[in-house]
């Protein structure tokens, strides 16, 4: 970044800012924080500025998670007032989502590079296909959820997993929410609300992991560069309500489906840079 001139910055600015408004959107609209967007744009963007290749992938992820902080705040905000989380389900989710974002980032802070990225294009695929290839939940309550233990455990997992990606949760915990029966606005909301809860653990285990690594670009706090976080949250925080309210005026198949062909793109994108 230092061997920038000052048009390359504004334009380095102007497109991060771009960034912010889709993952903005995408926050309100689909519950997954931003992060399925800013990850691989934020790995390639560092990739042409000749970061080190071993660490790009850590700086995306963990500079992804600390831009979702305040996006995550606003969409959960839109999505509560329109009374789309539920909030029985969220307090018995958030303590093992935030454990389970704790360990991911400490597990990633001590793998390499690659394995992040293996692990962000299977996750994507994965759900992606979930999505296309499964009806809606027709039910108007969760007659399908399993016991309170096993969510459990599968909130801690959606949190790991979620901050090895750098995203806020929504592209797991939807699907699984709404193959509990739950109709898929208010798993929306829920898991917007539960993105603040892998946001904010995995953003700080990035911190720690990368606090000594050589390397790091230029205002950086380990892996979550603060210059990213500054171009990237503002102006997703500004668009996350007008996601959150589109989300409400939108058909349910119509969501799945604009969320599963998005997911499958960006697992084509990173799965290209893994064989590149």
């Amino acid at each position: 970044m230092n061997g920038l001139d000052p048009a390359s910055l504004m334009e380095l600015a102007a497109a991060m800012a771009a960034v912010g408004v889709l993952a903005g959107l995408l926050a309100g609209l689909l519950g997954v924080g931003g992060g399925i967007v800013t990850v691989p744009v934020l790995f390639f963007v560092l990739d042409f500025l000749g970061i080190d290749a071993a660490i790009s992938m850590h700086m995306a992820v963990g500079t992804s998670l600390g831009a979702i902080i305040p996006t995550a705040i606003m969409s959960a905000r839109s999505h509560r007032a329109k009374g789309a989380v539920d909030e029985t389900l969220f307090k018995l989710w958030s303590v093992p989502i935030f454990l389970g974002a704790a360990a991911g980032a400490a597990l990633a802070g001590q793998v390499r590079g690659p394995v992040l990225n293996a692990v962000f294009a299977t996750g994507a695929l994965t759900v992606a296909l979930y999505m296309l290839f499964t009806r809606d939940a027709v039910a108007e309550d969760a007659t399908h959820a399993p016991g309170p233990t096993t969510q459990r455990g599968l909130a801690g997992l959606i949190g790991a997993v979620s901050a090895m990606m750098g995203i806020g949760g929504g592209t797991f915990s939807v699907p699984v929410l709404s193959a509990f029966g739950y109709p898929v606005r208010r798993a929306v909301g829920t898991s917007a609300a539960l993105g603040l809860m892998i946001a904010i653990p995995g953003a700080l285990g990035f911190m720690l992991s990368g606090w000594t690594q050589p390397g790091l670009p230029p205002l950086s706090m380990g892996y979550v560069n603060l210059i990213g976080v500054a171009l990237l949250a503002p102006s997703a925080m500004i668009c996350a309500p007008w996601g959150a309210r589109l989300a409400h005026s939108i058909p349910p198949r119509a969501l799945r489906l604009a969320f599963a062909i998005f997911l499958l793109a960006t697992a084509a994108k990173m799965a290209m840079s893994l064989m590149g």
